[in-house]
């Protein structure tokens, strides 16, 4: 507890003096010319340390589609916000806000829920740095999906508007019940029908299905199928090291929840490639079986065991490197220093309820968050999205994201800078449009750069080509850049 907490007047001043500071109106401005030039060395210096034959791989997907680019271009836009003033009001962030990254997925109670589902890059920072990048993922998934302009401004706007509308609820909640807010209407809004069907039906026995097969020649035992580069069993000491490294993760869990875990006997351990812009990290998933007496036909305890299979659990065990905003923001003196602990720790600040087996781990000196892969989890299908949905989605993810950030920072502070105007919300729109047509021709110029350099191919040499031609102008804009960021972190 904090006795010298300043008063909800206070709080509420100083939002309101943060507008003195940046004018909510200023948050529109996107000025290329602060940006760093040429961005894509930004890129290709995060993939230091990743696996060279998976790069391919990520630059192909990347290159698919601008809204591909942009899942994958997380260090670019951290660069390119640091360059910009901002408000100084922190909050936890997700760090990689974009709308493929909400998600549904079974709570520890077993309810479905629907929330933020992807942390990697989660630290302390300004608030508005969620809603800049998810209101330009508005702008490039409805693009994508082909929606006229006017649907994706209105989706853009609803966003906004329902964070703001929410944020000011939350200011005026009690402490506990603000916590403690879960949004009912979920259920009933487009395309979320939909997205609860599939987690339904997103069981471990269906994953285990999808990524297993039976062991030629067994009595049932089951072992995951070996179809690389997507999934690759794991053998030898990469696998004794992974399964090492769940004793370890063990300790960092509640004490019933790691009883629960104990009853469990890792099987098989496999490589899993996943998403877009995690692609090249090592990412591991454990088969897991529990034992039960098995029944006979009149429900009665036979006295043998449940067959192979009868019972799975995967883990998911996934290298986190540092967050690509912890260049450009303060450090957090709290912040712990495995890399899967802070993940950890912002899932936990900004969910409403976390994966019960959510944990981290260390394997040979790198760090990893721990958690269960499947567990009815689904998301939004862009194929299928219309305006409509778009739109009732977008004010969804505003209501998601304001219950986020009040839980994890100070709603009465966030509050009193929006205010009750319209002023914040329109300026977000014009940056979000401005950024769209960034990332639209940043993802042209990295189609042109994998064409002409050899950074698809796969090899270390991917993009230190690109890298190389770029270096002066690149030190040159970061010697420039660093300065502006030193003033941002004194609002």
């Amino acid at each position: 507890m904090n006795s010298k907490i300043p008063t909800p007047a206070q709080r509420f001043a100083a939002g309101v003096q943060a507008r003195k500071q940046l004018a909510r109106s200023e948050h529109a401005k996107l000025d290329r010319a602060v940006c760093p030039k040429p961005p894509l060395p930004l890129l290709f210096e995060a993939e230091e340390g990743r696996l060279p034959e998976l790069l391919k791989l990520k630059h192909e997907r990347m290159c698919e589609s601008p809204f591909g680019f942009f899942r994958g271009a997380v260090p670019i836009i951290a660069a390119d916000l640091s360059c910009h003033p901002h408000t100084g009001i922190f909050t936890q962030l997700c760090g990689d806000a974009h709308v493929l990254n909400l998600g549904a997925f079974a709570s520890a109670e077993g309810e479905l829920v629907f929330d933020i589902n992807d942390f990697d890059e989660s630290m302390r920072g300004p608030f508005e740095w969620d809603l800049k990048r998810l209101a330009t993922s508005l702008i490039l998934a409805g693009r994508a999906a082909e929606i006229a302009r006017p649907d994706r401004n209105a989706a853009v706007r609803a966003f906004v508007e329902s964070y703001r509308r929410m944020m000011r609820e939350f200011a005026a909640m009690p402490v506990l019940d603000m916590a403690r807010f879960q949004i009912h209407r979920i259920g009933r809004i487009q395309p979320m029908k939909g997205i609860f069907a599939a987690a339904k039906a997103a069981t471990a026995e269906r994953t285990l299905d999808k990524l297993t097969e039976a062991v030629p020649g067994g009595k049932g035992e089951r072992r995951f199928r070996d179809s690389p580069p997507l999934l690759r069993r794991v053998t030898g000491k990469e696998a004794k090291d992974v399964l090492a490294s769940l004793e370890e993760y063990a300790q960092c869990l509640l004490p019933e929840r790691r009883h629960f875990l104990e009853q469990y006997r890792p099987v098989d351990v496999a490589f899993k490639v996943v998403g877009t812009g995690s692609i090249g990290l090592r990412d591991y998933c454990v088969y897991c079986e529990a034992a039960h007496l098995a029944k006979n036909g009149d429900r009665k305890l036979s006295g043998d065991f449940s067959a192979p299979g009868f019972d799975p659990l995967f883990l998911q065990i996934k290298e986190e490197p540092r967050s690509a905003y912890a260049g450009y923001l303060p450090a957090d003196p709290h912040a712990p220093l495995n890399q899967g602990h802070r993940v950890a720790n912002g899932q936990r600040a900004m969910q409403f309820t976390s994966d019960p087996f959510l944990g981290y781990t260390t394997i040979d000196g790198r760090d990893y968050l721990v958690r269960q892969l499947n567990d009815h989890k689904a998301g939004l299908d862009l194929t299928k999205l219309n305006a409509s949905g778009l739109t009732a989605y977008a004010d969804l993810c505003g209501e998601i994201f304001a219950r986020g950030h009040a839980r994890s920072g100070d709603p009465i502070m966030i509050a009193a800078y929006l205010g009750d105007s319209d002023k914040f919300d329109r300026a977000i729109y014009e940056f979000a449009h401005a950024y769209a047509n960034k990332t639209e021709e940043d993802w042209a110029a990295m189609k042109r750069a994998i064409a002409g350099s050899g950074a698809g191919d796969g090899t270390e040499r991917g993009g230190k080509i690109v890298v190389e031609a770029a270096a002066k102008r690149a030190a040159s804009k970061k010697t420039k850049t660093s300065t502006k960021r030193k003033g941002n972190t004194k609002r």
